[in-house]
């Protein structure tokens, strides 16, 4: 499907404008507040369990804050039409969190991680599911695209030139979590979708 518009309504860009705004402000806090808040391995591990959310809306640098946000931008363009406030909410939550939870018990090597990248990767997968779901052939095409970069990814390493940019590694583990987050989405809309009274489904 050929889209010609961009997704306008208030449902379709309010959160993702939120989230757009907490990573421009998180950029400029004070780097002491900043470090209480990204992903930190042993401060996890010594209950600091906030990290594995908040930690997504730090970055290393401005470059890498505007890769996040020029990605962000992408996905509400491309996809904005299947946002709603409550379901990108827990978008966004379950992606943040199978990310973390992912790196922490299958990557002990990852200490510290920043970056909306691993979150992105999840909704973007979320959402060429939801095209698929419309009837989109694109949508079929965004997932394979997708899939085939993270198996690069794993096989090749990251790209030297981004590493450059963000001055960091790139946490190619994190975007594989992220993006399996993105396939329990569906799983969990259609649990949740069997316990909707018919007048409320779609």
């Amino acid at each position: 499907m050929l889209k010609l518009s961009l997704p306008t309504n208030r449902q379709a860009w309010l959160l993702p404008a939120i989230v757009f705004v907490i990573a421009v402000i998180v950029h400029f806090l004070p780097k002491p507040i900043i470090d209480q808040l990204i992903y930190h391995r042993e401060l996890i591990a010594q209950g600091e369990w906030w990290r594995l959310l908040t930690g997504h809306f730090a970055h290393t640098n401005t470059n890498h804050l505007l890769l996040n946000l020029a990605g962000l931008t992408m996905l509400w363009a491309l996809h904005g039409e299947h946002y709603r406030h409550h379901t990108y909410a827990i978008s966004i939550t379950v992606a943040a969190l199978v990310c973390s939870i992912g790196m922490y018990f299958l990557s002990p090597d990852t200490i510290r991680y920043v970056g909306l990248s691993g979150v992105l990767h999840g909704i973007f997968v979320w959402g060429a599911i939801k095209d698929i779901h419309k009837g989109w052939r694109s949508g079929y095409l965004l997932l394979i695209g997708v899939w085939a970069k993270i198996a690069y990814e794993q096989l090749a390493g990251s790209s030297a030139d981004v590493e450059k940019l963000i001055n960091a590694r790139v946490a190619i583990e994190a975007h594989l979590y992220g993006a399996i987050g993105g396939l329990l989405l569906p799983l969990w809309e259609r649990v949740t979708n069997r316990h909707k009274p018919e007048a409320e489904s779609e």
